[in-house]
This record gives structure tokens, sequence and C-alpha cells, in this order.
């Protein structure tokens, strides 16, 4: 355990010495080219750290080289995860390692009080990570009045969100109501504990969730919407990009 637990340290500390000055690491936990060109924007010199594919043991080891974890699209989350095992018939592509190793880096990630942020699946399996609950397919479990992703398999599906005048999420962008492109067919049912829904479609479906009581807290936020999308309004992209960032260089500065 000692030869272990110096490995580890001789390990890290290689790692934070190789970064430049002033650069900073962000953990993220299926990268797509569109996640990473919207990082870099909120700073160009950020490094990525690709979680996915890695062996859950060294990607906790990974992530505490890192000063924030982005949680990204992709496949359903195992229902099973939250206690609605019947209906998994509701379900499309199910990425059970995908779903573990998120679950271990939210959890270390707590542990380590790490900004993170989530976007579709992100805030999907945030929520349920802490405590939450899905509905496991929005036109079944909730209706059509809104279509949540493009039938025709177009990239996204634009449509009214309204957000909470008293929210985090507001005070960023300033806007009470506006359009943003998604595609997904789940979406929150029980918001964690915690938690609250601070974005509402026209259809009552959570398009964006934070901490009920943030002052003092790690940072923690999800959209339901693609900030990171060429499609998406920079009013509601490049705020939520430039913030996570602000905290992700606030924890860096504070030496985690």
């Amino acid at each position: 355990m000692r030869r272990y637990t110096l490995l580890l340290a001789l390990f890290i500390f290689l790692i934070n010495t190789d970064i430049s000055e002033g650069q900073i690491r962000i953990a993220v936990s299926k990268t797509y080219g569109t996640y990473e060109a919207w990082l870099k924007k909120a700073d160009p010199t950020v490094q990525i750290v690709n979680m996915y594919g890695r062996k859950i043991d060294s990607a906790l080891i990974m992530l505490e080289t890192c000063s924030g974890l982005l949680l990204t699209g992709g496949e359903d989350v195992n229902p099973a995860r939250y206690g609605k095992e019947n209906e998994l018939s509701k379900c499309e592509e199910i990425d059970d390692y995908r779903d573990s190793l998120e679950f271990a880096l939210i959890k270390k990630a707590v542990a380590l009080k790490m900004p993170v942020f989530g976007i579709c699946r992100g805030e999907q399996i945030l929520n349920v990570a802490m405590g939450g609950t899905l509905f496991t397919d929005i036109p079944t479990d909730i209706g059509t009045t809104v279509n949540h992703r493009s039938s025709s398999g177009a990239p996204g599906c634009p449509h009214l969100v309204n957000i909470d005048k008293n929210s985090v999420l507001f005070s960023l962008t300033g806007i009470a109501r506006d359009t943003v492109n998604s595609y997904h067919h789940q979406a929150i049912d029980k918001i964690a504990p915690g938690f609250r829904i601070t974005a509402y479609s026209e259809n009552g479906v959570a398009e964006a969730m934070e901490r009920k009581s943030p002052e003092g807290k790690p940072f923690m936020m999800a959209v339901q919407w693609h900030p990171e999308k060429e499609t998406q309004k920079p009013e509601l992209s490049k705020p939520l990009g430039d913030n996570f960032i602000k905290h992700v260089r606030k924890y860096t500065e504070s030496g985690r």
C-alpha cells in the first residue's frame, strides 16, 4: 500500500509539473471535438483529459490531476440505476461501462470538491448520481406537445425554455425565455436532494439544474441543451462555458 501511495504521489507530481504555468486541465467523461472547441473558446490554453476508455481506477487517479469535470452527452443511463428496471424497454442504447465510470467520477469529484458541469446526458446522470430519477421516455411519460429530439435525425431540435429569474443560470445569461437546441428523449423526473430545476420547456420538461443553496459549496450545474454546438445561440452557450472555466481556474488557484 505504501509503495502504491508513493507511486501515485510521484505520478501526480510528474503530471502537474508538466503543466504550463496558468494552464488548467479538465476531465471530460467522453470527449468529442465540439466539447473541446467549446471549452477552448472560454480558455484556449485548457488541456482536455478524456476519461472514456480508461480503467475506472486509472480514471480516478487521473481525475486528481484535473481541476474540473465535464459530463457530456450520449447514451441512455441504465434505468436500474434509479429504480426503474422494469422500464428498460423504453430505453435505447445503454453503455454500462460509461455509467459506472461516470458514477465513480462524480463521486470522486464530490469528494475533491471539484467543479462539475453536465450537458444533456451529463445532466441526467448527474441527477441520478446525486440521488434523483429520470423519465425513461419523454413522448411516453410526458407527451409530444414539445419535440425534444428531431425525428429526422437532425443534430438538434430547437424549442423554447423558460429560465427561473432567481437562479444562477439567469444571473449568468440574463435570459428568461429563449430557444435552445436539444436532442434527447429522457429527462429529470425527481430532482436530486439539494438541487433544483431552474429551466423548463413549454411542456414542463426540466432543462437545467443547479444547487438550491450554492453559496460556499463546490460548483455543480447542468443543462439539457447543447451549448457546445454551433447551432446554439451564444447567449445560452458562451456564459456557461466562461463560468465553468472561472470556477475551474479558481479551484486550480486554491491549490485544491
